[in-house]
């Protein structure tokens, strides 16, 4: 099914959104206003013609200087209908995108890397909180505007040097520890 049945099928169960089909060169890729993005996830998972009941993947990219700025990337798995699809939702630097942990349990820890990484933040997400990142980190990595000129001294270490008795002897006891 292409990004065009996909939108048929969802004009008639969320009256009002402007959803746009996309670009993709692997499987139906579709936009959605983030003022409807719950309402349109939770038709895709139930509607029986879709039922996209697996969220495979949360992420996002940065288009700087382009505004809106963001885009959160949601990738979706139809087992019953054998369908994927790419949903998008574009936001600026200073909006938010609900969450879908209410149609998606797992969004959670997804939507936690999200912000993490590019500090898009996640209206009505109970626990928006470091996940990668240490809890003490300044800004977010995977932004194009964040400062990635680290100074480091460069470290150098002795070789490896194992004489060919050692090297037997190495290979013998991963031998005796694979055979238990």
């Amino acid at each position: 099914m292409d990004a065009p049945a996909i939108i048929d099928i969802l004009h008639g169960l969320v009256p009002g959104a402007s959803l746009v089909s996309g670009q993709s060169v692997d499987f139906a890729t579709i936009y959605v206003p983030a003022a409807t993005l719950v309402e349109t996830a939770t038709a895709l998972r139930d509607d029986p013609r879709l039922r996209f009941n697996v969220l495979v993947e949360v992420t996002a990219a940065d288009y700087l200087p382009r505004d809106p700025r963001f885009e959160v990337v949601y990738h979706l798995l139809s087992i019953p209908n054998r369908l994927r699809l790419r949903m998008k939702v574009r936001v600026t630097t200073e909006g938010s995108v609900p969450t879908v942990q209410g149609v998606w349990r797992g969004a959670g820890w997804l939507e936690r890397e999200v912000w993490d990484m590019f500090g898009i933040v996640f209206a009505g997400h109970n626990d928006l909180r470091r996940l990668l990142m240490p809890e003490d980190w300044d800004g977010h990595p995977a932004r194009k505007d964040y400062p990635v000129q680290i100074h480091k001294a460069t470290q150098t270490y002795e070789p490896l040097e194992v004489s060919e008795a050692e090297f037997r002897a190495n290979i013998e006891r991963d031998r005796v520890k694979r055979a238990h």
